[in-house]
């Protein structure tokens, strides 16, 4: 098969696959910030997020999409992030993070294929394994990786999940009207 036609074939699987995700769970160390974290000398714990994927959270939000965090630290600043994004779910200081996953698919009545996850390390993988559509950042750790059905272009914290909450909303067929709203004066 020729490669842009078996990248067709790829890109309509997993715009299909997208079209029915009605929950985003994303990680928040590698995913929403770069990984890095920084303290100073009193022990304040500083991150750094991308407004883009802030703006892509809120439009998921509006167009009825479920967002949720769930993290392995703790950190009052993820606390004041998802606040100002609207996220009410979050889950801070996670030993299982699948068994987060669980409580929001029981909670919500959502199947494994109408939830995508966003991760970047093997600590993901049990939550990478069964999400309908798992993601990993572009320079998310090799071992995890290959559970990914969509590796984004760009890094954790460069707008890596502005990339899904894109391919999520084009593939619902939402993308353009959300787009419209903001060049109708």
């Amino acid at each position: 098969m020729p490669e842009m036609a078996r990248k067709k074939k790829v890109n309509n699987k997993l715009a299909a696959i997208a079209k029915g995700i009605k929950l985003l769970i994303l990680d928040v160390d590698g995913v929403l910030t770069d990984g890095r974290i920084i303290l100073d000398n009193a022990g304040n714990e500083y991150k750094s997020f991308h407004v883009r994927d802030g703006h892509g959270i809120k439009m998921l939000i509006r167009a009825g999409v479920n967002v949720a965090i769930i993290t392995g630290r703790s950190s009052k600043v993820v606390d004041i992030r998802a606040r100002e994004l609207g996220i009410s779910e979050v889950f801070q200081k996670c030993k299982n993070k699948a068994e987060i996953y669980e409580s929001l698919c029981l909670k919500y009545g959502y199947k494994d294929s109408e939830v995508a996850f966003v991760g970047d390390d093997i600590v993901d993988a049990p939550v990478l394994g069964r999400a309908g559509l798992p993601v990993v950042v572009a320079d998310a750790d090799p071992e995890v990786r290959r559970l990914a059905l969509f590796t984004t272009e760009r890094a954790g914290g460069r707008g890596a999940v502005r990339e899904v909450s894109d391919l999520i909303l084009k593939a619902k067929g939402l993308w353009q009207g959300m787009v419209d709203e903001y060049f109708t004066v």
